[in-house]
């Protein structure tokens, strides 16, 4: 049986009021700072995207608005969609609230024959991989080095902005067993690339394996804050591992929950 969220209904948002509350929902959950602080898009957005038939969607759980998933058509509009931004609310993580909305997102994807739709995540937010790599059998593709550049607000910490590009094939078998509850298991068996030391700091490994076993810290949003320049060496040392080992044709084949991206190389050097 799927699970999805207990008593949260996912709809399109089409008036003013609901466009401007996911507006406020999302400066509650990035909390953007400093001079140059916005919130990742505003109601005005919103209203022309869900005019131009963009997927604008909301969760609510009652009357409440819980969280918002957006997305836009990407050439070619017939068969892709990118899924710019989702976010829930702090007190409703823990609840499948972002798996309701995906599955929401597939539907209304499916019934419009789109095949695929992208998005991106931060690499280093342990949850957020398994979640894309295992709860919904996602691909990352493309590993992107300070794609937003730099970003005012709590979540990112003003840090560089990496980013796994993740497809979703969503009429696949693996993932259609996904969305029904049957995630993807990885087992985290290979030679260790990137791996953590007894105070938490990345350690290099090596690649001479056909399988590469790539470590994130546990809580990368708390190390931000507590030792930011922990944060960083972890942000370089993913970046030198992970990414090159993507940009050599290497190919993620899963996220193991204890930590690991699994990475298949064609061949040993």
């Amino acid at each position: 049986m799927t699970l999805v969220a207990q008593n949260v209904v996912v709809r399109q948002l089409t008036e003013n009021a609901e466009l401007l509350a996911t507006q406020r929902l999302y400066e509650s959950i990035w909390r953007p700072t400093g001079e140059n602080g916005a919130p990742p898009v505003n109601a005005e957005l919103l209203r022309a995207m869900a005019k131009a038939g963009s997927y604008v969607a909301g969760a609510f759980d009652g009357d409440d608005l819980v969280g918002a998933c957006i997305g836009f058509c990407s050439p070619p509009a017939a068969s892709a969609l990118h899924s710019h931004i989702a976010g829930v609310a702090a007190g409703m993580r823990g609840r499948n609230v972002g798996y309701a909305m995906k599955l929401d997102q597939r539907t209304w994807a499916l019934e419009r024959g789109i095949t695929e739709i992208t998005w991106t995540f931060d690499p280093l937010v342990r949850r957020n991989a398994y979640f894309n790599l295992g709860k919904l059998a996602a691909d990352a593709a493309e590993y992107l080095p300070d794609f937003y550049g730099h970003m005012d607000d709590d979540i990112n910490g003003g840090s560089e902005t990496d980013r796994l590009l993740i497809r979703w094939r969503i009429a696949s078998p693996e993932v259609a067993a996904a969305c029904e509850g049957r995630p993807k298991a990885t087992s985290a068996t290979g030679v260790i690339g990137l791996g953590i030391s007894e105070d938490g700091l990345p350690v290099r490994g090596t690649w001479s394996a056909p399988t590469v076993l790539v470590a994130v810290p546990p809580d990368i949003e708390t190390l931000r804050s507590t030792n930011p320049a922990a944060a960083t060496e972890w942000r370089y040392a993913v970046r030198d591992v992970l990414g090159d080992l993507l940009a050599s044709g290497a190919r993620v084949t899963g996220f193991d929950r204890a930590g690991w991206y699994v990475v298949e190389r064609e061949e040993a050097p």
